[in-house]
């Protein structure tokens, strides 16, 4: 049966609802926490920073997703990150899962938490707790609530950012959505800045992380916007089972099903946050072909969509191939630059620009009119063997530079 995309998010799933309040944590005129809750106990999987300096919430849930029998809530808040804020920033998160646990009448253990915004500010909890009691009364069902909480886990985020799918299993629809927040110091190498994703398909514990943490190989951690891997990395995923199908305890063609829609959720809010970096004015996505190794390749795609000076040269729109090439050749992976093609695409044209070692035969009127499209391709044909992989950034901008350099005020 065929993956549907369908409107909506973290509520598209049976079961799922959520809400988007304003606290004052920080910001004084926005929306600024959210609440995904489900109606039924959820298998839990989740992955995290690879940081050493993790930030309490990502403690406190990964936690969690190892020792608790199940989730139900998660509670997130925007403009403070909860990191490097020491014991005092542990007891926040204890006592945002204890009023949540209250208010909706679960388990503690079953609330996770996560914060995202500035780093060594310590949360103001009764804003927090306030905020829980808000969320706890207003929280709906409705694609409306849904893009309620992706919008109050903005921070320098220019769009809040959704997905959904659905599908046919056991002939039972099927339903998975998701939400994400990251915009700058992406570079997850683990999860992403803050994701979130809500299914209602019955799966062992197991295989949903085992499925989760062979996704984000090709997807979250396929993206970067400025080389900064976050201390509150975190992506979790909730199943709650409503769907009715059988549980999927074996990697069977339904356990196939599930992994494509997973992936197509990824990457589909992945692109929406390297596209929506701090400053950015295009999506920038290199794939490269025709790799020796799955591993040659991401490491090949993602060293080009990581230089600074090929992000600048899309921002300009120009044509240097030159700082592509040389991206490639300094990724560690080794190959014969005589041998490999480069070309530009976007949508209304596709170019090559490098070949036999030297600079094809191009129009630089014809490249700056692609390079000037919001999205834009680079493709590295390597001829060493069958396997590819997309890495995707944005281009570097003057905006980014200002966005950073007064970001705590």
């Amino acid at each position: 049966m065929s993956i549907e995309r369908i409107c909506g998010g973290v509520t598209a799933a049976k079961g799922f609802e959520a809400a988007g309040a304003v606290a004052g944590v920080k910001y004084k005129d926005r929306k600024d926490m959210a609440l995904v809750y489900s109606q039924a106990p959820c298998r839990l999987a989740g992955v995290f920073t690879s940081n050493v300096v993790k930030a309490a919430p990502v403690l406190w849930d990964r936690n969690a997703v190892e020792h608790s029998a199940y989730g139900q809530a998660v509670v997130v808040n925007s403009g403070i990150a909860n990191a490097c804020t020491g014991t005092a920033g542990y007891e926040c998160c204890k006592r945002t899962a204890e009023h949540a646990a209250k208010e909706l009448g679960i388990p503690m253990e079953a609330v996770l938490v996560a914060s995202t915004g500035v780093i060594g500010m310590q949360i103001p909890v009764e804003k927090i707790i306030a905020g829980i009691e808000e969320l706890a009364k207003v929280k709906s069902g409705d694609i409306e609530a849904g893009t309620a909480a992706a919008e109050a886990i903005m921070t320098t985020d220019t769009v809040s950012k959704e997905a959904a799918v659905q599908f046919e299993i056991d002939g039972k629809t099927v339903t998975v959505g998701g939400m994400c927040k990251g915009s700058g110091m992406i570079h997850p190498n683990m999860g992403t800045m803050l994701g979130f994703v809500t299914t209602d398909i019955a799966i062992s514990k197991e295989l949903l992380q085992e499925a989760l943490r062979a996704d984000v190989q090709d997807t979250f951690n396929m993206i970067s916007v400025d080389g900064d891997t976050s201390t509150n990395d975190t992506l979790l995923v909730l199943a709650n089972g409503m769907a009715g199908n059988e549980e999927i305890v074996s990697k069977d063609d339904r356990y196939y099903q599930f992994v494509e829609a997973l992936h197509i959720i990824d990457e589909t809010l992945a692109k929406k946050m390297a596209g929506d970096g701090e400053g950015a004015t295009a999506l920038f996505e290199t794939k490269v072909i025709h790799a020796r190794t799955k591993e040659e390749a991401r490491i090949l795609s993602k060293s080009v969509i990581c230089s600074n000076l090929t992000k600048a040269a899309i921002f300009g729109h120009d044509a240097n191939w030159g700082r592509i090439l040389c991206a490639l050749g300094y990724s560690g992976v080794t190959f014969d630059p005589e041998k490999i093609e480069l070309f530009f695409e976007g949508e209304n044209g596709r170019i090559q620009i490098y070949k036999d070692g030297a600079a094809a035969d191009y129009s630089e009127e014809e490249a700056t009119k692609i390079l000037s499209e919001p999205e834009v391709r680079v493709v590295v044909d390597m001829k060493m063997g069958d396997f590819e992989a997309c890495a995707w950034g944005c281009d570097l901008t003057f905006d980014y530079v200002k966005i950073n350099a007064d970001y705590r005020s």
